[in-house]
């Protein structure tokens, strides 16, 4: 499991580049057979598109990559649990495996709130790996929603999906 370490950390990476611009602070990267195909952090605010998330903008890159929207042997690295917008499209993608960091109570779709990565009903399911460096991915998302309480000076809800 090394390796998910270290994809993992270029996520964490990727989440900390998204904060810096504003964004709310998630980061992902895909992988197929130890190949980085796709590394982004959200970019809802950038592109005032609230289906720029990290996940969904690695599965575009990664699919362009490859000329097909089928990634059956890839990997997506993501620094906190998918909303349902995310894991449905994960799904729909084919990814063989999902590791994600920091749970999401309050949007997550891979088993905190929903669990559509693992439906019965659907026809594909990937394999999850959850919590893999959480308490990073955690820090990340707790500091940025501190900072930005601190400059605006007023309690704002925490956004937590990606």
């Amino acid at each position: 499991m090394t390796d998910d370490r270290t994809y993992m950390l270029l996520a964490l990476d990727e989440a900390r580049k998204a904060g810096e611009r504003g964004e709310v602070p998630v980061g992902a990267v895909l992988v197929v057979n130890g190949q980085v195909l796709a590394a982004r952090g959200n970019e809802r605010e950038l592109r005032h598109d609230p289906t720029a998330h990290a996940e969904m903008l690695v599965l575009r890159d990664a699919a362009s990559a490859v000329g097909g929207w089928r990634l059956r042997e890839a990997t997506l690295y993501v620094t906190i649990e998918p909303c349902a917008m995310c894991a449905g499209a994960l799904i729909l993608a084919r990814i063989k495996r999902l590791v994600y960091g920091a749970d999401d109570p309050k949007a997550g779709a891979a088993g905190s709130i929903l669990n559509i990565v693992d439906h019965p009903a659907l026809n594909h399911n990937p394999e999850v790996r959850a919590g893999l460096m959480q308490a990073e991915a955690s820090a990340l998302l707790r500091k940025f929603f501190a900072d930005r309480r601190e400059r605006t000076g007023a309690e704002q809800p925490v956004e937590t999906d990606s």
